[in-house]
């Protein structure tokens, strides 16, 4: 069986906005090992999610993981997500699909934070020592 990974964002009307998902998408797939690694949005900008399924489809998996770049479980996780893969599963019905967690609260993210913090209040040229008490 032949797993892929679709990294789905929102997707934005700036072109650049959309360009993260492909970056963390070359890194997935530098961590991971996976041949397949696409990228799709919900709206706003190509591919969609229906033609990123078919793009894995087309490469030959069998299975995808669906991937929501999504902070938390909104309603395009909880809802809209879901019915795209009922779409799909219309077309392929012998592909196997699941819904991965979006990112949620998790340690790492707390670290990014204030790492991004640190970075702002530096350029700003504000004192650092007390910066870092605050996080």
């Amino acid at each position: 069986m032949t797993t892929a990974i679709l990294l789905m964002g929102h997707g934005s009307r700036i072109p650049e906005a959309n360009d993260a998902l492909y970056a963390i998408a070359e890194m997935v797939k530098a961590r991971t090992g996976c041949e397949i690694v696409e990228v799709a949005f919900r709206e706003q900008y190509a591919p969609n999610i229906q033609s990123g399924i078919d793009a894995c489809v087309v490469r030959g998996a069998s299975r995808v993981l669906l991937y929501p770049y999504f902070l938390f479980a909104g309603a395009h996780v909880l809802e809209d997500l879901p019915e795209e893969m009922a779409q799909a599963k219309e077309r392929y019905p012998g592909l196997e699909m699941i819904l991965g967690r979006p990112l949620e609260v998790h340690p790492k993210l707390g670290e990014i934070v204030c790492e991004r913090i640190w970075e702002s209040l530096s350029c700003a040229g504000w004192d650092l020592a007390a910066a870092k008490a605050v996080c």
